[in-house]
């Protein structure tokens, strides 16, 4: 490869940009409505009938608060009704209230709310040993249906955790052994 400015091949496009446009195919009907206002379908009943200014319905009666309830930093108040089944409680519920100082476009919030879905589910398994009741966790969480519907799947996922239970034992051997 020379240095030579003779070698070098340049391309210039010589075409006006203006033929290079796409023009409309006349064959294909419709083709370019959204260009003309006028001509779009949509356009004369877009108004009809007028949108509502105000609302069409009324705002119901505020809900009485009586758990504590979350909601966005950037919405003002709660919203007039909302749910109290699951008030949050214990070390999920702290993790919860750190989630909602943050803005919803904030990652930590999201993160902090999916770990403590974690925690609640430790929390409840807790709650369950303390009252006597031993969980099935193997039925709770879809075993049986595994095994029958997704054979394949349930030695995948059996031999993963085998693995994974395995490396931890080695792992911790070996630390005792040090």
């Amino acid at each position: 490869m020379s240095n030579h400015p003779e070698d070098t091949a340049v391309y210039v496009e010589n075409t006006d940009p203006e033929a290079r446009q796409k023009q409309p195919p006349s064959n294909i009907h419709g083709w370019g409505a959204d260009l003309d206002p006028r001509a779009r379908p949509a356009v004369p009943m877009e108004r009809t009938p007028p949108r509502f200014i105000e609302p069409h319905y009324e705002q119901p009666e505020q809900q009485p608060v009586t758990v504590k309830v979350f909601h966005s930093t950037e919405r003002p108040g709660l919203t007039p009704v909302f749910g109290t089944s699951s008030p949050p409680s214990g070390v999920s519920g702290l993790i919860r209230a750190g989630a909602f100082r943050f803005s919803e476009n904030d990652i930590r919030r999201w993160l902090m709310l999916l770990f403590a879905d974690r925690v609640n589910v430790v929390e409840g398994i807790l709650q369950d040993l303390s009252h006597g009741h031993v969980p099935d966790i193997f039925r709770e969480m879809g075993g049986p249906a595994e095994w029958k519907y997704n054979r394949a799947g349930f030695y995948r996922k059996a031999a993963i955790a085998g693995a994974v239970v395995a490396i931890l034992l080695y792992a911790n051997s070996r630390r005792r052994r040090h």
